[in-house]
């Protein structure tokens, strides 16, 4: 019995923006289709190793392309797994992953710039066939069952499903081409385009691509099947037979990035374990990458057979951008999860694997660091964030990959490049945590340090201060934020006339610090201010302001996870000269504390506790100043 059904809401949405669509890369529709089609026969494969009858028969796995010039048509057909009922509604009446609003609004920028492609990353490859086809139709029977279905749709709010008869098992695509101005569709019908985009895009794909021909023989003309594709995977290869286009090329095909890699890794590895690893470290993050839905993890193959699609257990989460395969004969071809995640020999290969990645970081770093610095501003948080996860495990080994922009120079420094051209009678590594690296430069802790010829690193990530607390200090340096209490930068000369102030001014600072009353734990004179009159500093309690402001955007936030707060004061600016003069007329201060607090706290990027409270003030001060 036919059935019409409705497409999930924002699939609807996403083939109304592909149907209309601008977007130029149209051609990587037959990518993603062989794509599926590959897919399902490597299903089919690892399933038949404990039912050998869902071959029926049949063991020679294809993937055939027919063109109809006449009809307009193109079919694409495979021998895999194929689909059921429930199959047709999970894959192609609903966007298999979340996140396909993520997906539209990517769409819609990549039409903008016209150079990323976006397909294939939200698990909406099929639905790419719409940017040139009217209708679709698929014929399907999977491996096992006795019943065909049909499905068609013309991309709209509805497609239909259909009992059929179906000989073989597998999937059969047919794609209406719809009528455009330029004739662009037009030419994918033509045989010199097919074995263009099958080159360009699936040369390496694993099973044999076939198109079918003309050719004449004396006065006829014969229909035969054509292979299309080299077959031969490319990390079988010895790394000296493939060239640096060949490696982009494998990149951009099986991992549907526009984007070339920016470095491929490729070794194998021989002895109580072998296996070939291909690996890639991609330009740019995914689009679903810092979402929930993504899910790292390398493929796996035994004996040149898939059997894993994302493999998590190979990849520590500070490397999970990495992306490519793993070839090793020493896997059972039905190796589960759960035997995985005890197998020693993976758990080994993994090991090497990370080992592997770092060291190709840590060369890129000193021989080619305009590209690391390419590859720190994609993905160098998630290298700060293994530092401190898992309690600090990892911080050995990835120290010396974290770079930070500092207040020496407009590029990044490494830690060792910072300690290095430390002078002499500088003691600690010193940073300064905020959101906004230009905001960080102009803050006015950095006065007094800077008039030393200190190096500051700028900390503009939340993660950082959790990585630079975790390591506590490299190289015998302990990391201190120069927005703590205890920096000890004076002289003796300098700590002589800070106390003498202190001491001086005993009652006005009393007075201050009783006006604010818990919102602050001390007040104090500080010489670490030149210009500016105030400043907040955090004390002793291991909490920082930043860290503060990150305990508190995270879900279910602690309240009590605060920083204490002491107000520091310049006593060399006029300000305090005048807060004093206020003091000494025995005029009260406490308008002007709130004052100095609330902006030493607009400085450091917290909200005001009363915004109209602290205008009325203002307001008061200036009439009074005015008169």
């Amino acid at each position: 019995m036919k059935e019409t059904l409705n497409f999930q809401t924002e699939t609807s949405e996403l083939l109304n923006l592909m149907i209309h669509s601008i977007y130029t890369h149209k051609e990587i529709f037959l990518r993603e289709l062989i794509s599926n089609a590959s897919d399902a026969i490597d299903k089919l494969k690892y399933l038949y190793i404990e039912d050998n009858s869902l071959l029926e028969g049949d063991s020679e796995f294809y993937i055939d392309v027919f063109l109809d010039r006449e009809a307009g048509t193109i079919r694409i057909v495979d021998n895999g797994i194929g689909m059921d009922h429930d199959d047709l509604l999970n894959h192609l009446g609903t966007v298999a992953k979340s996140g396909s609003k993520a997906f539209m609004r990517a769409m819609e920028e990549a039409e903008k710039v016209n150079n990323i492609d976006v397909i294939g990353q939200f698990g909406v490859g099929f639905y790419s066939a719409f940017m040139i086809a009217d209708r679709i139709t698929v014929a399907t029977r999977k491996a096992g069952t006795d019943r065909g279905y049909l499905w068609e749709s013309t991309g709209e709010s509805t497609f239909t499903v259909d009992e059929v008869e179906k000989k073989g098992r597998g999937t059969e695509i047919t794609l209406h081409l719809r009528e455009d101005e330029d004739g662009e569709n037009r030419e994918y019908l033509q045989e010199y385009k097919v074995r263009e985009l099958v080159k360009k895009y699936s040369d390496y794909v694993r099973y044999p691509i076939r198109l079918e021909v003309e050719k004449k023989e004396e006065e006829t003309t014969v229909k035969e099947m054509e292979t299309l594709n080299s077959m031969v995977p490319i990390w079988k290869k010895n790394r000296t037979e493939v060239t640096e286009e060949e490696y982009k090329d494998f990149y951009t095909s099986k991992y549907h990035d526009w984007e070339e890699p920016l470095k491929h890794i490729h070794f194998k590895v021989e002895g109580n374990i072998e296996y070939t690893a291909l690996l890639y470290i991609p330009s740019k993050a995914p689009m679903d990458f810092y979402t929930r839905e993504f899910e790292k993890g390398l493929q796996l193959y035994t004996k040149n057979v898939f059997i894993m699609d994302k493999c998590k257990e190979l990849l520590p989460d500070h490397f999970r951008f990495i992306r490519g395969l793993v070839d090793s004969s020493d896997f059972s071809l039905n190796i589960s999860r759960e035997i995985l995640q005890q197998d020693r020999q993976l758990q080994v290969i993994a090991k090497n694997l990370a080992k592997k990645i770092q060291r190709e970081l840590e060369g890129m770093l000193k021989t080619d660091r305009e590209t690391y610095e390419k590859f720190w501003k994609e993905f160098g948080v998630n290298i700060k964030a293994g530092i401190y996860e898992s309690y600090g495990v990892n911080k050995e080994n990835l120290k010396n990959l974290l770079i930070f922009p500092s207040t020496m120079e407009e590029g990044m420094v490494t830690l060792k490049e910072y300690v290095d051209r430390m002078p002499e009678e500088q003691k600690d590594i010193y940073y300064l945590a905020g959101e906004d690296i230009e905001s960080l430069k102009r803050m006015p802790q950095l006065e007094a340090i800077k008039d030393k010829g200190f190096e500051v690193l700028l900390l503009n990530e939340r993660v950082d201060e959790f990585a630079v607390k975790t390591l506590d200090s490299y190289e015998e340096k302990q990391f201190k934020s120069i927005t703590e209490v205890n920096l000890d930068l004076e002289t003796e000369e300098e700590k002589k006339e800070l106390e003498d102030a202190k001491e001086a001014n005993r009652d006005l600072l009393e007075e201050i610090k009783d006006s604010l009353g818990e919102r602050i734990t001390d007040v104090r004179l500080t010489n670490r201010l030149k210009s500016s009159a105030v400043c907040l500093v955090s004390g002793e309690n291991g909490i920082s302001f930043e860290m503060e402001k990150a305990f508190k955007d995270m879900p279910g936030g602690n309240p009590a996870m605060k920083a204490e707060r002491i107000l520091e004061i310049n006593p060399g600016h006029d300000l305090f000269k005048a807060l004093k003069n206020v003091h000494e007329a025995g005029e009260e201060v406490g308008d002007y504390a709130d004052i100095l607090y609330n902006q030493a706290l607009l400085v450091e990027g917290f909200a005001l506790e009363d915004p109209i409270e602290f205008s009325n003030k203002i307001t008061k001060l200036l009439i009074k100043a005015a008169k």
